[in-house]
């Protein structure tokens, strides 16, 4: 059993045993608690313990044993001194946990804010995925011919929804663009890749608040009325599928795979961002961002915001 407590982004355990019925009692004395908190500082004999706390070697004694009897404390090691074996005493467990409820079924606890995980919510529902991940075909495709090299950045994304889950399904969530069928889009959908090469962001490009320009191939806000043409330039877009009532669907691209790499970043790392909406219309979840290669090896590491 663990004792789990979420602090800003992190995530906080202790190991615990459980205390029930009559064990209850061995807490019901201020020396037994002076003395439970005495020992996670290390192992120790009886007569350390009543020095250390000023209290009478044959109190700490009795607290010793009822709480080995009760299994909160065991035997450490033992040592010779002055003729006699010293017994050290350790506790079980560092934490003490009662129960009154029976143990509930719930997801697993993430370390990151409450606003990331509404910003994956419908993909991630109840612990499960409730999405799939479409990726642009490495195969030549489309009008242009496309072939797809930012595939493997879905394999990021699905470590990252995998820190969410609870439960394993063995199901395929990754399917090529080529793959689908229309009855396939008439769910929650998460899209790698730009346009050119992934033609389920292509058929959502018209309808997206920040998109693709097709004669320049830059990125165009609708929101900020910006243009931004960096082959290092992203877009993480939020919206309702407008395919199927009910559903959503998340584009994650980039004017290049660099871009789309950005834009992977954005979401594995910096969710509870996108979660606060476009900076000119925060009910918009629509961002730009630009890849940044923080330690100079020529491949994107870090982010930067643009909207």
């Amino acid at each position: 059993m663990y004792i789990v407590e979420k602090q800003s982004q992190k995530l906080l355990t202790l190991p615990a045993k459980e205390v029930k019925g009559k064990s209850l009692s061995v807490f019901g004395s201020e020396l037994a608690n002076r003395i439970l908190k005495f020992l996670p500082e290390g192992p120790a004999y009886p007569k350390e313990i009543a020095q250390k706390l000023n209290v009478h070697e044959q109190k700490v004694y009795y607290h010793i044993k009822n709480f080995e009897r009760n299994g909160l404390v065991r035997v450490a090691r033992t040592e010779n001194r002055q003729g006699a074996v010293a017994k050290y005493y350790e506790l079980t467990e560092p934490a003490f946990v009662v129960r009154f409820s029976d143990l509930r079924e719930t997801t697993k606890i993430s370390a990151t804010n409450e606003n990331a995980q509404k910003f994956l919510d419908p993909f991630v529902k109840d612990g499960k995925l409730n999405c799939t991940i479409i990726i642009g075909s490495p195969q030549s495709h489309g009008p242009e011919r496309a072939r797809s090299n930012d595939g493997y950045y879905a394999i990021d994304i699905a470590l990252f929804l995998g820190s969410y889950l609870s439960y394993y399904s063995p199901e395929p969530v990754v399917k090529l663009d080529t793959e689908l069928r229309n009855g396939d889009l008439k769910q929650n959908i998460i899209s790698l890749g730009g346009p050119i090469v992934n033609k389920i962001t292509e058929r959502m490009n018209a309808k997206m608040p920040v998109r693709f320009d097709y004669k320049t191939k830059n990125i165009i806000s609708k929101v900020s009325g910006k243009t931004y043409n960096a082959d290092e330039t992203g877009l993480v877009v939020k919206m309702p599928n407008p395919y199927s009532k009910g559903h959503w669907i998340i584009i994650v691209a980039g004017k290049r795979y660099s871009g789309t790499r950005a834009a992977t970043i954005a979401l594995t790392k910096h969710t509870e961002e996108l979660a606060k909406g476009n900076k000119k219309d925060k009910k918009v979840f629509a961002k730009v961002v630009e890849g940044l290669d923080l330690n100079s090896d020529g491949i994107v590491d870090e982010i930067e915001f643009l909207e």
